[in-house]
């Protein structure tokens, strides 16, 4: 079975831990910085707060723009169910944009549409938007900071697809158009620390609140403390905050893969390539790419007609291939039907996940294996 997505582990990334494994430091020691640090240069930004998981960043960037309860969260629906439970662990409401039926993102367009008429109407305008660069594709992140100057709103951009990836030339995670950005290094994704995740920002305000809320809202900083003569052995909790805290053993992981990041990007790309001239021909539709993007190739989906989908899905995996489905509408689950939303609410996004498969592509996939994935999809839809 080929999987949808695999992690690459090396020799090299094997003795980066090692080493932290031998070191005095476990967790809270040199490592962490040392990742925070590379990923601020390879991003082009002022500033990066790792953690222990993208859920996580996620939470403590909603709260560090201060998101509470009679605020709301826009996002949209074709994301994992995180990007949305951020807003509600912080008691806020969350509501969807529809996508864009090329890329699959939340749809600049229709998201100018809501917020005209939300306030032509008197009705809740978000505090927060999180555009969600699915499949390691940006959103049209120049649009929508054009709408956040006219309307107010912070973005959080949800980029755990698409580190590696680029947006009108800039570096996704450089904050160009966004408050802060968010990184998962799950084991699928395009780089991994095993568990973990990363905040970008340039606003240093927020680098300090996002500091504190991993780490149990404590601080040692001098600067930050309300006692004037604070002993060396002195700190305080000055919010009430989480242990999301991210390990030197972590962290080690990050710095060695993200070494060959630009490397293992390049590679799905051009392993996107030969699908897409393998597959031009058999009436499927395959994923599309705007000319100003530069995507990381987290995942490669492809859309068939919606009463072949099962059968056909079926058929991929009785041939070996592990296909998967990203995503079934957030706003379709069951819990999240308890708030209010139905089926019929978000209908791009409906019709595209009904007609979604995601397909094996991984960095580490070898020829045989791009070739068997192709042999397969032909045979199945040929």
């Amino acid at each position: 079975m080929i999987p949808y997505g695999k992690q690459e582990i090396t020799e090299e990334d094997i003795q980066s831990v090692v080493e932290v494994l031998r070191s005095d430091f476990l967790t809270q020691g040199p490592k962490v910085p040392e990742f925070e640090s590379a990923i601020s240069r390879y991003c082009e930004v002022s500033f990066a707060c790792a953690v222990n998981s993208a859920t996580s960043a996620l939470h403590i960037a909603c709260l560090a723009l201060d998101l509470g309860e009679g605020d709301w969260v826009w996002t949209s629906p074709n994301t994992f169910v995180a990007s949305a439970n951020c807003a509600l662990y912080c008691g806020a409401s969350i509501d969807f944009v529809d996508i864009d039926e090329k890329s699959y993102n939340l749809c600049a367009e229709k998201l100018a549409k809501k917020l005209k008429y939300h306030r032509k109407n008197s009705l809740p305008l978000p505090k927060v938007v999180i555009p969600v660069h699915f499949a390691g594709q940006s959103c049209d992140m120049d649009k929508i900071a054009q709408l956040s100057k006219e309307y107010g709103f912070h973005i959080i951009e949800d980029a755990s697809h698409a580190i590696g990836g680029r947006y009108n030339e800039h570096r996704i995670g450089s904050c160009q158009f966004s408050n802060i950005t968010v990184f998962s290094f799950h084991p699928v994704k395009l780089m991994t620390t095993a568990e973990g995740g990363i905040l970008t920002t340039n606003d240093e305000t927020l680098l300090k609140k996002m500091q504190l809320l991993r780490s149990h809202g404590i601080t040692r900083d001098k600067a930050l403390l309300c006692k004037d003569d604070a002993a060396s052995w002195y700190y305080e909790q000055q919010i009430l905050g989480y242990n999301y805290r991210m390990s030197d053993l972590h962290a080690a992981l990050g710095i060695s893969q993200l070494n060959r990041l630009d490397k293992s990007v390049a590679r799905r790309n051009e392993i996107a390539k030969y699908f897409n001239s393998s597959f031009s021909d058999l009436g499927i539709t395959l994923p599309a790419v705007y000319d100003n993007v530069y995507s990381a190739f987290h995942l490669y989906v492809i859309q068939v007609e919606t009463e072949q989908r099962s059968a056909r899905f079926e058929k991929l995996k009785e041939l070996g291939l592990g296909v998967n489905l990203h995503y079934i509408p957030v706003h379709t689950q069951p819990y999240f039907r308890q708030l209010g939303f139905d089926v019929g609410d978000f209908p791009a996004a409906e019709e595209y996940s009904a007609k979604a498969i995601t397909l094996p592509l991984f960095h580490s996939m070898s020829e045989s294996q791009a070739q068997k994935v192709v042999e397969v999809v032909r045979e199945v839809f040929g």
